[in-house]
């Protein structure tokens, strides 16, 4: 007898990103060599110093419960970091240690929207952004963007896309899927529009640390104190620290929805890892070198991926500034970005992701965080794949 699975359960969409990387691993565990560009992960191995707190940490017995919103160092090392490097006067209460990046912004969604509440959302996306509005039971707007636009919103789409239903503003730069980074003056002139209309944003500064060509990171909280005001940031140690397994993210924002957070994380998953959060004092406390060495490396990637595209007969893709993906015009193929990947896999053995997953059908997203052998070989399989379909 199979059991009736919850309606809010039912419409939201697995994730394609983690089902493809989940199906090139299993290509690959069988022996295929497969070039995989599907995850947005780094290929680095968590710096040494990181690794060696974690265990430390276990080896002085930091193994038990701790507080639901986080050890009281890490929470206020956040904090720190917040006001030094972003400019926006948070204090250790306005923060809560999140299993993960993703973790913060559902604890958000859960603790903030409810039904007939709008989120606006600027498309290509993240996928997970609309399927959590949908579970926390408000209505995803979607704002689409183009390519001739470097795929950012303008102040006029978004006082377009506003409503008195409208409660909250997903705002993501550098962008995943897309790279582009909002200039300090695009980020002061959607602010204004935030502003005159009395809505909140969730600034998602996952890629905050890695930006190219001298692209600048403005948190839009740090653009005056009634916008600070109106702000909340998600953020985490995934992808500047290569920490992506680790699972620790955070929440920073006005008291009283991070003591909501954190009443929804100790009836939920109670506190994160305790001896890992060590590890994240670790990365905030100490040198920030081995973020630059990263960086660095992705910059090589970056030019050479974007060469090899762009060389490639009918595809282009936009220059990012930030991140590390690519996301590749296909439209004159005629493929949908689905029968694009999907064949790319089973006939090339590239591993891509459609830009369906993000809202925007016409591309497909590679992420460069590999290495440069499997950049080259993988692009060359590209290449064949489209002058095969051509």
């Amino acid at each position: 007898m199979s059991i009736k699975l919850a309606a809010r359960v039912q419409q939201v969409t697995p994730s394609m990103t983690l089902a493809i990387s989940a199906k090139a691993k299993a290509m690959q565990a069988e022996g295929i060599d497969v070039c995989s560009f599907s995850a947005g992960e780094p290929d680095f191995d968590t710096p040494e110093h990181i690794r060696a707190a974690a265990k430390q940490a276990l080896d002085e017995g930091k193994t038990r419960y701790g507080p639901a919103a986080g050890e009281p160092r890490l929470r206020s090392a956040i904090a720190n970091k917040l006001r030094t490097e972003n400019q926006l006067p948070y204090n250790a209460e306005n923060i809560i240690v999140t299993n993960g990046g993703k973790h913060s912004l559902y604890a958000l969604m859960m603790t903030t929207i409810e039904t007939g509440d709008e989120v606006l959302i600027p498309a290509p996306y993240w996928v997970s952004y609309p399927e959590m509005v949908k579970l926390a039971g408000g209505t995803p707007i979607i704002m689409p963007t183009t390519a001739e636009n470097d795929y950012k919103i303008t102040p006029e789409q978004l006082q377009q896309a506003i409503t008195p239903k409208t409660k909250l503003l997903v705002f993501n730069s550098p962008s995943n899927p897309t790279g582009m980074v909002y200039s300090p003056d695009e980020v002061r002139a959607l602010a204004a529009v935030v502003l005159a209309n009395n809505i909140w944003v969730v600034a998602d500064e996952i890629y905050e640390k890695i930006l190219y060509d001298g692209a600048q990171h403005l948190s839009i909280g740090a653009v005056s104190e009634a916008m600070f005001e109106r702000t909340i940031v998600s953020n985490g140690f995934a992808k500047a620290y290569a920490m992506t397994g680790w699972r620790l993210g955070y929440l920073a924002g006005p008291v009283e929805l991070i003591k909501a957070a954190n009443t929804l994380q100790s009836q939920s998953t109670s506190n994160v890892c305790t001896f890992a959060q060590y590890g994240a004092i670790a990365a905030l406390e100490s040198s920030q070198d081995c973020v630059e060495t990263m960086r660095q490396a992705f910059a090589k990637r970056r030019t050479a991926i974007i060469d090899l595209v762009n060389a490639i007969p009918g595809l282009n893709c936009t220059i990012p500034e930030g991140a590390f993906y690519l996301f590749i015009n296909i439209s004159k193929t005629g493929l949908t970005s689905l029968d694009f990947c999907t064949r790319l896999l089973n006939e090339r053995y590239v591993a891509a992701v459609p830009g369906v997953a993000f809202g925007a059908d016409s591309g497909i997203r590679i992420s460069y965080a590999t290495d440069m052998a499997t950049i080259e070989k993988g692009i060359e399989r590209l290449n064949d794949f489209v002058q095969q379909i051509a």
